[in-house]
């Protein structure tokens, strides 16, 4: 059977699943990685640097990456500025979205949203729709003039939640405690009514759970469950923190929700109780600690790791049981004075102390085992309060108005038997020739030298090929039909 070119596209598309980091803490946004194949342990001084970028504006942004971008923002010139590169650190483009947060801790806190061709950004109360691959503004809507939104007292700091054709965005204004936006038009789709609490700094989730689906945020005072179809608050339970410090993103898994809060606050566990269109909430364990302030919190194989605020007093790493909420270790390291800002790969947890120290931790309860760790650059301002990113074989750490990237991805040698196939190798089809670069596989979490059965990707070979100096890569589809030279490599 001849190959068909669409074949060819199908498989590609298949590839790509997986691929992105689109939004704040990822696709799901639990910030854990699908990545595989990455060091599990970096050369003395780290991992080797790929590229460094400067002029992104002060931020505290972390990064978004799709399609072959990616975005963060930054306070520039007196504007929140929202920035494109390239996946090799070149700027593509800027974009204002209104004037920037100058209050205490002065930086862009919103990481920008990507949902197809287009990305959602919070400034300071006014949220933007640009084009992703332009930075052209397709629409704004100011949260304070259309909603009487209130600002947090150390500024915005929601990055949106884009689903199903809806911006989602927190006003926390006396009537109003969230809105849904029409994602192509701006218009107002739905508000849910409030309980007249300032928002908090909280990044939301959607869950979906026996037919019901929920929106989870929290505002400065309370935990909210909110119906994404047609904004009813379907349950609240309070929550309070001192000076409305709740930001770190909610933990889902099978019905049940884990929230945070610092100085003190702990962990707690709810769980879901659906009942149709509606749902409550009842508490299944709390504990002091885990208290984490705004640097994430991860659940890997039913245990939570990140850092606890220590009640301000002793801040440290801790790892609770999902279950139970029963303290496993608690450890110091990292130079993690203030704060430690996390995110999961493979099983290894990447941990950045807020003084610049960034660590490979093995992600298990028998103890905060180091297995390396390095100096970040120095240059930046302000403390490291950005997430830590993995996407595409590369690390990508955020600081001040810069942003570093690491290869992190596992390189192998070719076989013998791989080596004697030729020295170029592609995907053909009707004449349609496929070449695909090893960062570009990395980000698919292919194994270069031994397929895998994966549930989402097509089995199959993957070569690869020192071409005119640079290292390219072939996935072999045989099995549907394309094979053959490639007598030029898309680089």
């Amino acid at each position: 059977m001849k190959p068909r070119p669409q074949y060819a596209l199908a498989v590609l598309s298949l590839l790509a699943l997986g691929a992105d980091w689109p939004q704040f803490d990822g696709p799901r946004r639990d910030n854990v990685s699908t990545e595989t194949g990455l060091l599990k342990r970096w050369p003395d001084g780290g991992p080797p640097m790929v590229w460094k970028c400067q002029g992104l504006g002060h931020g505290f942004a972390t990064v978004s990456i799709a399609e072959g971008r990616i975005f963060t923002s930054g306070n520039l010139d007196g504007a929140t500025v929202v920035t494109a590169l390239d996946l090799d650190g070149k700027r593509l483009w800027q974009a204002k979205n209104g004037p920037a947060y100058t209050g205490s801790y002065p930086a862009a806190r919103s990481t920008p949203t990507v949902v197809g061709s287009r990305l959602f950004h919070l400034g300071k109360g006014q949220v933007a729709c640009i084009e992703a691959a332009s930075g052209q503004v397709v629409w704004t809507v100011d949260l304070v003039e259309k909603f009487a939104a209130r600002m947090p007292t150390w500024g915005w700091a929601e990055s949106l939640l884009v689903e199903g054709g809806r911006v989602y965005c927190s006003t926390g204004s006396e009537r109003v405690a969230m809105v849904a936006l029409d994602h192509q038009t701006g218009r107002t789709v739905w508000t849910c009514e409030g309980r007249g609490e300032k928002p908090g700094y909280t990044s939301p989730i959607l869950v979906d759970y026996q037919g019901l689906r929920q929106i989870i945020t929290l505002t400065s005072a309370s935990v909210l469950g909110i119906a994404a179809d047609d904004g009813r608050l379907l349950w609240h339970y309070d929550h309070p923190a001192p000076y409305d410090v709740n930001v770190t993103t909610p933990v889902y898994r099978d019905g049940q929700v884990a929230v945070f809060g610092t100085w003190g606050r702990g962990a707690t566990l709810l769980k879901l109780n659906v009942d149709g269109r509606n749902c409550t909430v009842s508490k299944v364990w709390h504990t002091e600690e885990l208290d984490n302030e705004h640097g994430g919190v991860v659940l890997w194989d039913g245990y939570l790791y990140g850092h606890a605020d220590g009640n301000h007093r002793q801040r440290h790493w801790a790892c609770i049981e999902w279950a139970t909420g029963k303290t496993v270790y608690t450890a110091q390291g990292l130079g993690a004075k203030r704060s430690g800002a996390v995110t999961c790969a493979e099983g290894m947890i990447y941990a950045l102390g807020d003084e610049g120290t960034l660590g490979l931790v093995r992600a298990t309860p028998k103890g905060f085992e180091i297995v390396s760790q390095f100096e970040l650059p120095k240059g930046g301002e302000g403390p490291w309060w950005a997430h830590p990113v993995v996407c595409g074989g590369r690390l990508y750490v955020r600081h001040g108005e810069w942003l570093y990237a690491y290869d992190v991805a596992q390189r192998r040698q070719l076989s013998d038997h791989d080596a004697r196939q030729g020295e170029k190798v592609g995907v053909v089809a009707d004449g349609v020739e496929v070449g695909l670069r090893v960062d570009h596989l990395a980000v698919m979490g292919l194994d270069l030298q031994r397929p895998r059965q994966r549930p989402h990707r097509p089995a199959g070979l993957a070569r690869q090929a020192q071409v005119a100096g640079e290292v390219v890569v072939q996935q072999g589809l045989g099995g549907l039909g394309l094979e053959g030279p490639l007598d030029s490599l898309d680089g």
